[in-house]
C-alpha cells in the first residue's frame, strides 16, 4: 500500500478530504522524523513506538580496496510495533 492509497483509505472512512488528511498525514510524519532527529521516541498506544536505535564503533572492511575502516557510532531510526499489533499481524498472515 502506498501513501496516497493510505490517504484515499482514510478519506473514505473518515469523510475527511484527501487534501486534510495528506496535510495530516505528512505534520506526522515531520513530527516523527524531527522528534527522532532530536533524540527523543514517539509512543503510539496499541500502534508501536518509533526509537533511535544506537549501534557501536565497527571495524568494516572494503573488500575491493583491501582496506579497513572505523564505522563511528550512530543511530540509526527503528520502529517496535506494540505486542497487540504484532498478534494481529500474526493471527492474519496465512
Amino acid at each position: 500500500m502506498t501513501k496516497a492509497e493510505v490517504i484515499v483509505a482514510i478519506a473514505d472512512k473518515t469523510g475527511v478530504d484527501k487534501a486534510s488528511v495528506s496535510t495530516t498525514l505528512e505534520s506526522f510524519f515531520e513530527i516523527v522524523k524531527d522528534t527522532l532527529a532530536q533524540g527523543d521516541a514517539v509512543y503510539v498506544r496499541g500502534f508501536g513506538s518509533f526509537v533511535n536505535k544506537h549501534r557501536a564503533a565497527k571495524k568494516a572492511r572494503n573488500i575491493s580496496a583491501k582496506t579497513t575502516v572505523m564505522v563511528p557510532a550512530h543511530s540509526v531510526p527503528g520502529f517496535k510495533p506494540a505486542k497487540e499489533f504484532t498478534e494481529q499481524v500474526k493471527a492474519s498472515v496465512k
